[in-house]
C-alpha cells in the first residue's frame, strides 16, 4: 500500500503523515513498523523495482535483439514500469550524492534490474555473454530518454532514437 501511494504522489516531498493517513494509521506507526522514514522508503523503493523487473519478466520473448529494445521501450513506457522508473530516478539523485539508504538501495535495484533485461534478452536468442552488454546500453540509453520525457521532446524524434538504438544494440550481435 505505502508502495502504490508513493508510486501515485512521488518520493520528493514525500511526508508520512499524508501516507498514514491514506493507510489509515498514524505516522508513529508507520515508524515504529519502519524504524525510520529512509527505512520506509527503501522498502517502497525495493518493492516498486521489483515490481517493474516483474514486468520485464513477464514480457514474452522478442523474435530479435532489435526487436527485444523496442519491445523493452514499450515494456519502460507502460505502468508500472514508468511509475516504478520515476521513483527509481527520484532515489537516484539522492542516492547521487552518497545519502543513505538511497545509494544502497538504488545500486541492489540496479542489479535487479539489469538481470531483468539480460534475462529478457536472452529468452529472445540473445548470446549469453551479449546480453550483458546489450542491457548496460539499452538501460543507460532509456534512462536517458526517460528524463527526457517530460521536456516534451518531439515524440517522432523520441521514436527514432528509440530505433537507432535497437539499430545499433543489433550491430553488436
Amino acid at each position: 500500500m505505502a508502495t502504490d501511494y508513493v508510486l501515485a504522489h512521488g518520493l520528493i516531498g514525500l511526508s508520512l503523515r499524508p501516507l498514514a493517513a491514506e493507510l489509515g494509521t498514524s505516522d508513529r506507526m508507520l515508524l515504529y513498523h519502519f524504524g525510520t522514514k529512509d527505512e520506509l522508503v527503501a522498502d517502497v523503493l525495493r518493492c516498486s523495482n521489483d515490481r517493474a523487473a516483474a514486468s520485464i519478466a513477464a514480457l514474452a520473448p522478442s523474435r530479435d535483439l532489435r526487436s527485444a529494445v523496442e519491445n523493452l521501450w514499450a515494456a519502460v513506457q507502460s505502468d508500472p514500469v514508468d511509475r516504478c522508473t520515476r521513483i527509481y530516478v527520484e532515489a537516484s539523485a539522492l542516492g547521487l550524492f552518497g545519502q543513505e539508504p538511497y545509494a544502497a538501495v538504488v545500486r541492489a535495484a540496479n542489479a535487479v534490474w539489469t538481470a531483468a533485461l539480460v534475462a529478457h534478452l536472452v529468452r529472445s536468442g540473445v548470446a549469453d555473454d551479449l546480453a550483458p552488454r546489450a542491457a548496460e546500453l539499452v538501460d543507460a540509453a532509456f534512462m536517458g530518454f526517460q528524463l527526457d520525457l517530460p521536456l516534451d521532446v518531439d515524440p517522432a524524434a523520441r521514436a527514432r532514437s528509440v530505433a537507432d538504438l535497437a539499430d545499433t544494440v543489433a550491430a553488436l550481435a
